[in-house]
């Protein structure tokens, strides 16, 4: 610190040009120009299905579609039979999704691992990277580049070419994934009627990737760590299917667009209406994605660094970004079946879906930094049990629950404030007995009488060491 602040004195107040005062109120006063103009219109119904509707995307895409198909109505009747009628349209339409796709993964790649790097620091009282680029902004960049000059190397026992394909082929399921995710009513890449059913398909390829890179690697700690990783994915991907069933009971249908709509419909999510599968599908997802508490696949302690641990550089690279991809994949996932998804009680009429979307991802992404920041690893044998044991149990009762309301409200002639708030209610107190009968299972009694003192110090520490130097002195 200066000598000023030493002395207690101020140092004095820094003036702002007059220049840039104008140019502040001038920016201010065409951004409140423009937002008005843009309410007009909005109330107006101007922008309503119109291509340049700026809160809905795929109505450009639509349009650009159309004009496509117009085209494609003059090529010759035989080339229908060999590419198709609607050809050129639908290879636009997948090109400008699959970029779309990849330009927000890829920027998210590199955003995350600062922010998260950031976070924990911040957490665990540390500052996190902040010596390359203001406030460590670039060093992304720079662990990007070491990666890329470091040497690969293959161990001489290894299968080479099983070992070159895993950080190659552990992307295909993060990316695929995000097809069926709608970003607005009109922004879905693969809006497909089994939505659900995918994801859960695909999300379990990335277990045979990960098998193959430690069993590939000719390295017994490589082995060990690629079989806790099935035998993970196998013990949690049961509850988080049925978490996931839950939520296809209730809404009745297993498109993530309709999934959505639900809920802006009745103007609830579906963490309301079902904490368990919520809890559930979150608890599961960790698993599923080797983060703490549940990365007992990677534990650095007991097996090196699991089934990577034969790779370096770049490839080495890969997999951690695809565990960065796999955390933002889970958390656009969870703020879509129960965050509401792109809905916003009606806000979503002015503002884009995708922003509204995007915010609830950030919110579940940061609860999963906090958990990686916070939480103890368990055990391996801690984890399964739990899953065996108690979450699968659990899962089935509330899944039984689910099924018993949903066929009450399809028949429930009530307004639908009474049932689901009644159904809201029940879940509730379920989720309140199931969880504390949970907690005293595995020995948790929080005391009634208030704070417990420090016992160990006061007995054998230095509060009695110092009353025995002050007796003996």
């Amino acid at each position: 610190m200066s000598s000023t602040l030493r002395q207690g004195r101020r140092r004095p107040a820094t003036r702002v040009p007059p220049g840039l005062m104008i140019v502040g109120a001038v920016f201010a006063l065409g951004f409140l120009a423009a937002n008005a103009a843009i309410g007009y219109v909005v109330i107006d119904g101007r922008l309503d299905g119109q291509w340049y509707d700026i809160r809905d995307l795929g109505f450009a895409v639509q349009e650009l579609k159309a004009q496509l198909d117009a085209i494609n109505d003059d090529q010759p009747g035989f080339l229908d039979d060999i590419v198709g009628q609607h050809w050129m349209s639908y290879a636009v339409g997948a090109l400008l999704g699959a970029i779309g796709i990849l330009s927000f993964i890829g920027g998210a790649l590199l955003v995350l691992i600062w922010v998260e790097r950031r976070l924990i620091g911040r957490m665990q009282i540390r500052r996190g990277p902040n010596r390359v680029g203001p406030y460590g902004l670039l060093q992304p960049v720079a662990d990007a580049v070491k990666l890329i000059q470091k040497e690969v190397l293959t161990p001489d026992g290894a299968d080479r070419i099983l070992f070159l394909l895993p950080p190659a082929i552990i992307f295909v399921p993060m990316m695929t994934a995000w097809g069926p995710v709608p970003w607005a009513p009109n922004m879905a890449y693969l809006d497909i009627n089994v939505g659900v059913l995918y994801l859960i398909a695909v999300s379990s390829l990335t277990t045979l990737a990960v098998f193959l890179a430690g069993w590939s690697s000719n390295n017994h700690y490589a082995l060990l760590g690629s079989m806790r990783t099935v035998a993970m994915m196998i013990s949690y991907e049961i509850p988080l299917s049925i978490a996931l069933l839950s939520v296809v009971l209730i809404t009745g249908s297993m498109q993530l667009s309709e999934i959505v709509q639900w809920q802006a419909d009745h103007n609830l999510w579906l963490i309301a209406l079902l904490p368990i599968a919520m809890v559930t599908y979150f608890f599961s997802s960790t698993a599923e994605l080797n983060r703490t508490p549940n990365d007992i696949a990677e534990a650095e302690s007991e097996i090196v660094a699991g089934f990577h641990t034969e790779y370096s550089g770049m490839k080495f690279g890969l997999f951690y970004a695809v565990e960065l991809g796999n955390a933002l994949l889970v958390a656009t996932l969870v703020a879509t079946f129960f965050l509401g998804g792109w809905s916003l009680f009606g806000l979503e009429e002015w503002i884009p879906g995708y922003l509204i979307l995007f915010a609830k991802l950030s919110a579940a992404y940061f609860v999963l930094v906090w958990l990686r920041g916070t939480l103890p690893r368990f055990r391996l044998d801690q984890l399964m049990r739990f899953a065996w044991q108690y979450l699968i149990p659990l899962s089935l009762f509330n899944l039984l629950i689910v099924a018993i309301e949903a066929s009450l409200l399809a028949r429930w002639d009530a307004p639908g404030l009474v049932t689901l708030g009644l159904f809201t209610v029940v879940n509730w107190g379920a989720a309140y007995i199931l969880f504390r009968d949970w907690a005293r299972r595995i020995g948790y009694q929080p005391d009634a009488g208030g704070p417990r003192r420090a016992e160990l110090t006061q007995q054998v520490g230095g509060i009695e060491a110092a009353h025995r130097m002050g007796t003996a002195t």
